[in-house]
């Protein structure tokens, strides 16, 4: 592999004085560089292709090398390390940062992020570029970037989203965590929010959970405005809607949840007219036709689990000729005649689909 050394001018004179603010005081950083900077020098890697393992994400895939930037001075520099799709860094994505070292070991799934971020495609081989960015200073000022090294890589899927579900005397499971829990339905444009919209039984009450079969983490709420959360190893939050009492009037309400902003809120929903389909059927080019199963608890929360998906879409058909889709993978709101929902990955999912509102749920159960 032919390397290809950069020396970058950042300054044409001697003597500049950098002042780096680090807070809102008098405390500064004075640089003088003596000579214009002389970039890292990262060495060519010892392979040409790196297949990221799925089950091993902990394992080292890429260890990195570089002679140091030079300053011309006595001064702590850090390391940005970037990667990019194309050799000349358009859209760089930084995987790591550390300071005063001139080597780093990134892991699989360090890799395998920053090949996802970088814009490569899962399960398809590509070319992935990598820098390092030197900088001095709190402030990261003057930045140099080294030499660009590639690699082809083949990148699994990196699912980043969150899963959640229910528990509580107030819905399908009651207090049994690990009994076919409803999935809330994550909004398609922002990944904190998610949606649950169907019965919950009067007198009871709710929680959330993260994973089925664990009680942490599990979110409710202390006050009945903000959402509380034990991630495990503390005091677990009060239940939904909030307290004890009588608990929820038996009815239909909608449950919005948001991780982002710790809040909540829990209103009546008015299901009255909206009828069940007959029997719902998810079709399309990942799959050979599969019946899903309405909820003995609220007829108008459909599920099918394990159901094995290739890359292609999926509609929700019904008795009546409707074909529920949309545009959005893994989550969304369909309409009928709404498009067919996207699958960009193989794997065996647990699906959900809510007929008062259209919302579906592909969750991944190996991703």
């Amino acid at each position: 592999m032919i390397k290809t050394i950069k020396k970058y001018s950042t300054f044409a004179f001697i003597g500049l004085f950098l002042l780096a603010f680090t807070s809102c005081d008098d405390n500064s950083e004075l640089f003088t560089l003596s000579a214009s900077p002389t970039a890292a020098d990262l060495a060519p890697l010892p392979f040409t292709q790196l297949s990221l393992d799925p089950v091993n994400t902990a394992n080292p895939a890429m260890t990195l090398n570089w002679k140091a930037a030079d300053y011309g001075q006595q001064a702590s520099i850090r390391y940005d390390i970037e990667f990019a799709n194309d050799a000349n860094f358009t859209s760089p994505v930084v995987s790591a940062s550390i300071t005063g070292q001139t080597s780093i070991t990134l892991s699989v799934a360090e890799i395998n992020a920053a090949a996802g971020n970088a814009g490569l495609n899962p399960f398809e081989w590509a070319d992935l570029h990598v820098r390092v960015v030197s900088s001095l200073g709190t402030k990261n000022s003057v930045k140099v970037p080294s030499n660009g090294v590639s690699v082809s890589v083949y990148p699994y899927f990196n699912y980043t989203f969150n899963d959640y579900y229910l528990v509580g005397d107030a819905t399908a499971p009651n207090w049994n965590n690990n009994d076919n829990n409803p999935a809330l339905f994550r909004d398609p444009n922002d990944e904190n929010v998610f949606y649950y919209t169907g019965r919950f039984a009067g007198g009871g009450h709710f929680k959330v959970l993260q994973t089925k079969g664990l009680w942490q983490p599990q979110w409710g709420t202390d006050d009945g405005v903000t959402v509380g959360v034990n991630p495990g190893g503390g005091s677990d939050p009060e239940r939904f809607p909030y307290g004890g009492g009588t608990g929820i009037p038996e009815g239909f309400y909608t449950f919005t949840i948001n991780f982002a902003s710790n809040t909540f809120t829990f209103v009546p929903f008015n299901a009255t007219g909206i009828t069940s389909p007959g029997t719902l059927t998810i079709e399309g080019t990942s799959t050979a036709n599969v019946s899903m199963t309405p909820l003995a608890f609220d007829g108008h929360i459909w599920y099918a689990n394990g159901v094995r998906l290739t890359p292609g879409d999926v509609e929700f058909v019904t008795d009546g000729g409707a074909r529920w889709g949309s545009t959005t993978s893994f989550s969304g709101t369909s309409t009928d005649g709404g498009g067919k929902i996207p699958v960009i990955v193989e794997d065996d999912y647990d699906i959900w689909f809510n007929d008062l509102t259209g919302q579906y749920i592909l969750i991944p159960l190996n991703l």
